[in-house]
């Protein structure tokens, strides 16, 4: 929890040479991270992990579970965000000055957080209030009824495949086409620079281009990954419940898809640490400064 902290106050200083839209999804992002850490990891596997009997009878696991669920399904949209924001500033440069603002960007975050908080109130109505805890990742009771309803078999089907199951192919798309269009212009730019003479080795608009298809590759491609084995687990887990299918699929595959989703939340931070120059200054300053302070005392 404590990274997503430090990248919510470094990005908020706006010092990291990011545009304003930029800096709010990316604040939206470590935000919409932290909570799912905070939901999924502090009050749900540690209870599951220590037998905490106290939480087992708090019934509001289904109000637990419609949080975290929107929380993470926000986490995801606000990626999706983020990468269509940079596919507008560099593939469409006619729109990009009316689309590419703080305002439009709060806007667009905002939509996203209520529609993500409405679509996941059927976990509510899915899912029991009473914990579940058997060291298993799964910490709600879910009836029999529910698990063999056609209904509440499809309503689940239909929440994968929007999130994390579209998500995957939109940002796939568009990082297919901004990268064909970067290459395309970078094409061209290179050989007007070629016929122009001109014999300056490294093109400031080519710079900021990789740059930010760095970025973008980076969170989309973490995303993707991590979220890959999660979503599989899933779909199969809900079709082998409603006899579509048959055949088991070890439980640690489940547990090994949880464990990679939590890391997605917690990725971020190293990956801005390693594709901007600004935020790993930003961030030695938070971290030199307590040092400081510390030793400091200590001496004195």
């Amino acid at each position: 929890m404590y990274v997503n902290v430090v990248t919510i106050v470094i990005l908020s200083r706006g010092k990291c040479g990011l545009s304003s839209s930029t800096t709010c999804y990316l604040v939206a992002m470590a935000t919409a991270d932290l909570l799912v850490v905070f939901l999924d990891l502090i009050l749900r596997q540690i209870p599951i992990a220590y037998q905490l009997i106290s939480v087992k009878l708090i019934p509001v696991c289904n109000i637990h579970a419609a949080l975290l669920y929107a929380a993470t399904e926000s986490s995801v949209w606000f990626t999706v965000a983020f990468t269509f924001d940079r596919f507008i500033v560099i593939c469409c440069q006619k729109v990009r000055s009316g689309y590419c603002t703080d305002k439009t960007a709060a806007w667009v975050l905002g939509t996203v957080a209520i529609l993500s908080t409405l679509k996941d109130i059927p976990w509510y109505f899915m899912l029991t209030a009473w914990y579940r805890l058997n060291n298993s990742p799964w910490f709600c009771y879910m009836s029999t009824r529910i698990k063999i309803s056609r209904f509440w078999g499809a309503t689940e089907v239909v929440h994968n495949i929007l999130t994390p199951g579209f998500p995957f192919v939109l940002i796939l798309l568009l990082n297919v086409l901004t990268v064909r269009h970067i290459s395309v212009s970078s094409r061209a730019r290179s050989r007007l620079r070629n016929a122009s003479n001109v014999n300056s080795h490294k093109d400031p608009e080519i710079e900021s281009r990789r740059k930010s298809i760095i970025l973008l590759f980076a969170v989309s491609g973490n995303f993707i990954v991590l979220w890959s084995i999660f979503m599989a687990y899933s779909m199969w887990w809900r079709i082998f419940n409603m006899a579509v299918i048959y055949g088991d699929m070890p439980l640690f595959v489940l547990k090994i898809g949880f464990m990679l989703q939590l890391l997605s939340c917690c990725t971020n931070t190293c990956i801005y640490a390693v594709t901007q120059s600004n935020f790993r200054k930003q961030l030695k300053n938070e971290v030199h400064i307590p040092l400081y302070k510390i030793v400091h005392y200590i001496k004195y």
